[in-house]
């Protein structure tokens, strides 16, 4: 089953404008299927620079990059040779001069911090950046929602035969990263204490962050624990949702929340079998909150930033979207007939949102007795598609 990525149309405006663009996201995403579905538009290479092979085609980049200078070339797993980049600058410029400015290099890389780093220092002013994350509710369409959320948004995971299935393939995911991916680039970290980290996060989902409470259970010093948060950030695996600050003379929270990215390793971790065990369990709410999160952010398409709202008082909003011309508010409930805490009328009143927006797991869109919207999930997703 093919599932039409809605980033293709994203990258390929990207390619008609830029030199180079350069695909983020984790591992098992999908970079590379779609990174070749759309070299099927172009005379194109594509080179895997996994593959000892490939890696010799350029040992003298410039002169094997010279014969393709007509052809849109493909460079899969780009962070593992950051001395290319150098090279690559040189090439743009040349392109340019004989008025090829654009559609040249396709990068496709699992480090998120450390390509930004590498390929920043070299081809500033030539590169574009195309987050790519895991399948989202629009992808796959409302009547799956269940099983997306419970499954997770990496293709494989989703597409499995059956929930064991998937779940095979989400711990070897894991066993992956923790033993291969990691290691390969750079940072020695015991794979027992990053798993550790790795569960103890999941058991956190949507909570703030206490790194030195995480430290002492790791047995790590707090530097040392921040350090492995950061990877994991850097890696597309965790998001860090931080706080909304305003002058309002209030005392704020001031520690971010964490949350797992992918609803299905998060349930992975916590050893969830199944969708109906998870509507049991303790962290029900907090996995929902994760998954609306992670697809609201995802459509943003760089318009609004994501962060939340907690005063010491209590009062609290799940999701602010700023715009920067103004905010929204949006509240998070699983519930197709939720009711809205005091808090969050409370943080309404102190943040004057344009729109107060309720996203619930139902169906129907109305209006409640304050004027707050209530949505389903997949309605504010295609608002904020455009």
């Amino acid at each position: 089953m093919m599932i039409s990525r809605w980033k293709s149309e994203e990258i390929a405006r990207a390619l008609a404008n830029s030199p180079a663009v350069a695909i983020l996201g984790p591992r098992q995403v999908g970079k590379t299927t779609l990174a070749l579905e759309i070299a099927e538009n172009y005379p194109s290479v594509y080179l895997d620079l996994q593959s000892e092979q490939d890696r010799i085609k350029l040992s003298d980049p410039a002169f094997y990059l010279r014969q393709h200078s007509d052809k849109l070339v493909v460079f899969d797993e780009i962070h593992r040779t950051p001395n290319l980049f150098d090279a690559l600058r040189g090439l743009i410029d040349e392109g340019r001069r004989a008025g090829q400015g654009a559609g040249k290099f396709l990068m496709l890389g699992s480090a998120s911090m450390d390509l930004l780093r590498q390929s920043g220092e070299s081809l500033a002013g030539r590169i574009a950046y195309v987050e790519l994350q895991p399948l989202d509710l629009l992808e796959v369409g409302s009547p799956y929602l269940g099983q997306l959320w419970f499954r997770g948004g990496y293709p494989d995971a989703y597409l499995a035969a059956d929930n064991a299935a998937s779940d095979r393939w989400r711990q070897d995911f894991i066993r992956t990263y923790l033993e291969r991916d990691i290691p390969d680039l750079g940072p020695r970290i015991p794979a027992d204490r990053l798993r550790r980290l790795w569960t103890m996060l999941a058991h956190l989902q949507g909570g703030l962050l206490n790194t030195a409470t995480l430290a002492r259970n790791l047995d790590v010093d707090h530097k040392t624990a921040s350090k492995y948060i950061d990877l994991l950030v850097d890696l597309l695996l965790v998001r860090r949702l931080a706080p909304w600050h305003a002058n309002l003379g209030k005392r704020l929270v001031k520690s971010p929340k964490l949350y797992l990215r992918d609803t299905g390793i998060l349930h992975t971790l916590l050893q969830i079998p199944s969708l109906e065990a998870l509507v049991g369990h303790p962290k029900l709410g907090d996995s929902w909150e994760g998954f609306v999160i992670e697809n609201v952010a995802a459509r943003l398409k760089g318009l609004a930033r994501p962060y939340f709202y907690r005063t010491a008082a209590g009062a609290e909003i799940d999701l602010i979207l700023d715009f920067g011309s103004e905010i929204w508010a949006v509240e998070i409930k699983r519930n197709p007939t939720p009711r809205l805490s005091k808090g969050f009328h409370q943080a309404c009143a102190d943040l004057n949102p344009a729109r107060q927006i309720v996203v619930h797991g139902g169906d129907e869109v109305w209006r409640l007795a304050d004027g707050t919207e209530a949505l389903p999930l997949s309605t504010l997703m295609t608002e904020l598609s455009g």
